[in-house]
């Protein structure tokens, strides 16, 4: 079964983690994937960029709207994702716990929907 791991960073809180736990982050998460890759349980993964390069769009009575920033003002924003191919909702669990950003923020799991299923 499929699962995105949605990584939702808090960047008040990171800002107040010590500076060799921030700096060391990029190397955790290097290392992270590669173990996930190893499992051959990855099936996609990547960091999003910054919200301020967020577009929302909707359509109103058939015109697109557009707004510049993400669909919602919130404290944590979705920095990155992880899709996971595993036996069940513990093993996707055990691996959105490793996620770095698990210590500062939060991680989402939602089951990906199969439409061959429907």
């Amino acid at each position: 079964m499929k699962y995105m791991l949605l990584i939702y960073g808090d960047a008040e809180k990171f800002a107040k983690l010590p500076a060799e736990v921030r700096d060391g982050w990029h190397g955790e998460y290097m290392e992270y994937t590669q173990k996930l890759a190893a499992s051959g349980e990855l099936v996609a993964g990547d960091a999003l960029q910054g919200i301020d390069t967020a577009t929302t769009v909707a359509v109103e009575d058939g015109k697109t709207l557009t707004t510049d920033g993400p669909f919602a003002e919130t404290k944590e924003t979705l920095g990155g994702f992880y899709i996971v191919d595993v036996p069940d909702l513990d093993r996707a669990l055990v691996w959105a716990a490793q996620i770095p950003d698990a210590r500062s923020g939060k991680i989402e799991v939602r089951p990906v929907l199969d439409l061959g299923d429907m």
